[in-house]
């Protein structure tokens, strides 16, 4: 379905990201991987769904260093044709306790990298009057939690950026949505999980079920190869005319 088009996902050498980057090659698009950690799997993982597979290690804080990755993926397949800003951080503390450098560091790579990335891939998409941007932004992208400030501001953030990107393109074969899911276990919700079990004396199974209780109507996680089916659909024929969407996979918790 994807032959030939190729796919720039950031945040990607784990979790929801690569499990994204994975749904997207097995649908034949060349990948372009972006994040930290082990760089060497990932790829590897990628090259065997006979795909090309390119990394770049972009700093996503960074305006310079998403210039020079975009440039890169340009110059190695031509184009960015699906653009999927998935990069992430969290930090969680009250507003009057939340340090200003985690702050900056949140929005810049949660919400202002997704910016970057989308100003500079729009041109060859629109040139091509085909494209996709998919932002991963989070149930927290539509209602709130307490002790995640600067979380919750940039995914906000994330889906109202999907709403204009998605109307400044309207009539062209450019579409922009979102991604919204509740919990996924991925590393950064383990580590939630791991300090809830160290808080309340808890088994990790235990402190997993509470985090699902709070919220999750479902009790499950969302896993990162349905999220990366969704970014298919949104990629595929039946994704033509869906545009500004923030599309929930959360188990109900909006629902309540």
């Amino acid at each position: 379905m994807l032959q030939g088009k190729t796919a720039l996902v950031t945040g990607s050498t784990s979790g929801i990201g690569l499990g994204i980057a994975k749904a997207l090659a097995q649908q034949g698009a060349n990948i372009v991987l972006n994040g930290f950690g082990d760089t060497q799997g990932p790829q590897a993982e990628i090259a065997a769904l006979g795909v090309k597979v390119a990394y770049h290690g972009a700093d996503m804080s960074k305006a310079s260093e998403i210039e020079a990755m975009m440039k890169f993926a340009a110059d190695t397949f031509g184009r960015v044709d699906i653009l999927v800003n998935n990069a992430g951080i969290q930090h969680v503390a009250k507003i009057e306790d939340f340090p200003v450098e985690r702050w900056d560091a949140i929005i810049a790579i949660n919400l202002t990298s997704a910016f970057h990335a989308t100003r500079l891939a729009l041109p060859a998409m629109k040139a091509a009057n085909w494209g996709r941007i998919i932002n991963v932004a989070s149930i927290h992208g539509l209602v709130g939690s307490a002790e995640k400030s600067a979380y919750v501001a940039a995914k906000h953030g994330v889906v109202g950026l999907t709403k204009v990107t998605a109307l400044e393109n309207a009539t062209t074969g450019v579409t922009c949505n979102a991604i919204c899911p509740g919990w996924v276990l991925t590393p950064l919700v383990q580590k939630q999980v791991d300090a809830k079990a160290v808080a309340m004396g808890l088994s990790n199974e235990e402190a997993k079920k509470q985090l699902l209780q709070e919220k999750e109507p479902s009790m499950q996680f969302t896993t990162p190869e349905e999220l990366g089916e969704l970014a298919v659909f949104f990629c595929s024929a039946a994704g033509n005319n869906v545009r500004g969407a923030a599309w929930n996979m959360d188990g109900g918790w909006t629902a309540q």
